[in-house]
């Protein structure tokens, strides 16, 4: 069977049993009270979604890896150990939050030292796979022809990689569907990048696309179900590991826009309100809180951002045909 029907075969399949398992995960969280914390300083529309099962990311990443476990490579081992060691870091915070029946689950210091632990790990496996200077070898976003090898740079560059994705993509998860939707726009150009390179990825990504297709299904607005920093941090340790096995991080800066704003915007507000004794840059941080406050609904804001991601992922598929 060639890749690209693995990967249409894993697409399906990953969707269909994702769907299969946010119905069953549902009724289960429910009754074990995993639901929501919401923020009280956040959207006072929000609170209506107190409550609301979380840690649902644990049914599209089971969906995603038993999906490629028929047609499994030792090439997609990265992606799947990043997706789910930085699982396992999200759901120890959304385990901590629900316990303490508070938003504030694992402190700043501890989530990024587990995401760093896990970054390290990779780290010496990519080493032992390929000489660090190889890996430094970067695709230009646009100017698809050229490279830039930033040699052992890569390894102080791997960590900013790593951890600014996948803060940018938890960042990024604050209303119904929006990480979901901007994640398998960029997911499907970074696989359609894989075939035109020949990188041989196709499968992991298709499965992880039909997988936050299906989890779509129970997450778009108005959401019965959240991913959690359980799914949110997996899928920003996914789509950074997959990028950098192409050799194209930098892509994810254009490609990736709404994960950097949406880190970005926290930045600038936190630093700015220390700064000014209390002013706010933004209404609310992160940006896609801004423009809700500004009176956009949940649906456009998701539509928006979408929308500019697929502009964003064209422009770069274009260039790289």
């Amino acid at each position: 069977m060639s890749e690209l029907k693995q990967t249409i075969v894993v697409m399906m399949l990953a969707l269909i049993l994702s769907a299969i398992f946010c119905r069953i995960l549902i009724p289960i969280l429910h009754k074990f009270k995993f639901g929501q914390q919401i923020r009280a300083l956040g959207p006072q529309e929000h609170l209506k979604k107190q409550g609301t099962p979380t840690m649902g990311g644990i049914a599209f990443i089971a969906a995603a890896v038993l999906a490629c476990l028929p047609f499994i490579q030792v090439r997609y081992l990265p992606v799947l150990f990043s997706l789910v060691g930085n699982a396992f870091v999200g759901g120890l915070d959304d385990y901590l939050k629900i316990k303490r029946h508070s938003s504030d689950g694992l402190s700043p210091k501890q989530k990024l030292l587990g995401q760093f632990v896990i970054a390290v790990i990779l780290l010496i496996c990519l080493c032992m796979w390929k000489p660090v200077t190889e890996w430094g070898s970067l695709r230009l976003p646009i100017l698809s022809d050229y490279r830039i090898n930033i040699s052992y740079l890569f390894i102080p560059f791997f960590f900013f990689a790593m951890l600014g994705t996948e803060n940018g993509a938890n960042m990024t998860d604050g209303l119904d569907g929006l990480c979901s939707m901007v994640t398998i726009v960029i997911l499907g150009f970074f696989t359609a990048a894989s075939f035109i390179f020949g990188e041989g990825l196709g499968v992991p990504g298709g499965a992880f696309i039909g997988a936050l297709i299906g989890f779509l299904l129970f997450n778009a607005y108005p959401a019965k179900l959240f991913m959690g920093d359980t799914g949110s941090l997996a899928i920003g340790g996914f789509v950074a590991m997959y990028a950098i096995q192409m050799h194209m991080p930098l892509y994810i800066l254009v490609v990736g826009f709404i994960y950097v704003i949406e880190l970005v915007s926290t930045i600038i507000q936190v630093q700015y309100f220390r700064h000014t004794g209390g002013k706010r840059f933004f209404r609310m941080a992160p940006i896609h809180h801004h423009y809700e406050k500004g009176g956009w609904s949940e649906v456009r804001i998701v539509t928006v951002f979408s929308v500019v991601t697929l502009v964003l992922a064209s422009i770069c598929l274009l260039c790289i045909l």
